[in-house]
């Protein structure tokens, strides 16, 4: 209600929970968008390389109609720990993604067979010929999951509630605004410095397309 000019900015830049929710949101951004994309690529290669493919990726797909915070409530539990005295329920034992698969149909198979007369190896294969191939597709997932962790809330907020040093920036800018009577001022702050942390993904992702769009 009273104009505070800059204060808050410089509240932000010296608050230890905001410095903690920075390291926590780098740490997603470093993880999660890279592992996903390389990932969800080594499956899509795998998958279409097997007469069962299409079933194996529409089991991969089919969670997708789970909502994250339910998605989020089922890995709590997968990752439960109760103590050594008490009877363990959590499980973790695989992880599975799969995207870009028709990116890599696109790859003409005369050039997959040329490499393989030529001596490639497989793996040489995916790296130099079908990894280059569909990097257009590899940047649009790796800026579209790059946005998605920015802004990432549900999870941490279903699984964890920010508590032992899990926040990010969107679960303390909703603390700022909904808890311990409300700040809008600080929680407007938080806010946007999640927006400036967005744009730059966002320019890049626009330009990127509009270069695209120029040589076609």
């Amino acid at each position: 209600e009273t104009w505070v000019g800059l204060a808050n900015y410089q509240w932000v830049s010296a608050d230890q929970n905001f410095l903690l929710t920075i390291r926590n949101n780098f740490l997603w951004l470093l993880v999660v968008p890279a592992a996903a994309t390389m990932f969800g690529l080594v499956v899509a290669v795998l998958a279409d390389r097997v007469w069962w493919g299409g079933f194996a990726k529409s089991m991969v797909f089919m969670p997708m109609a789970i909502s994250f915070v339910g998605a989020s409530v089922i890995w709590k539990f997968v990752y439960d720990f109760r103590g050594p005295e008490a009877e363990q329920i959590g499980i973790l034992n695989a992880m599975v993604m799969v995207i870009l698969s028709d990116a890599l149909r696109g790859v003409p198979t005369e050039t997959i067979e040329a490499a393989r007369i030529d001596g490639a190896s497989e793996l040489q294969i995916f790296f130099e010929i079908m990894v280059p191939q569909v990097m257009s597709t590899i940047l649009v997932v790796w800026t579209t999951i790059t946005i998605t962790v920015l802004k990432v809330f549900d999870i941490v907020m279903a699984m964890t509630g920010g508590q032992w040093d899990t926040s990010v920036l969107a679960n303390l800018m909703y603390d700022w605004m909904f808890r311990g009577g409300g700040d809008y001022g600080r929680s407007s702050t938080l806010a946007m410095v999640l927006m400036f942390a967005v744009v730059p993904v966002m320019a890049f992702n626009i330009r990127r397309f509009r270069t695209e769009e120029a040589q076609r």
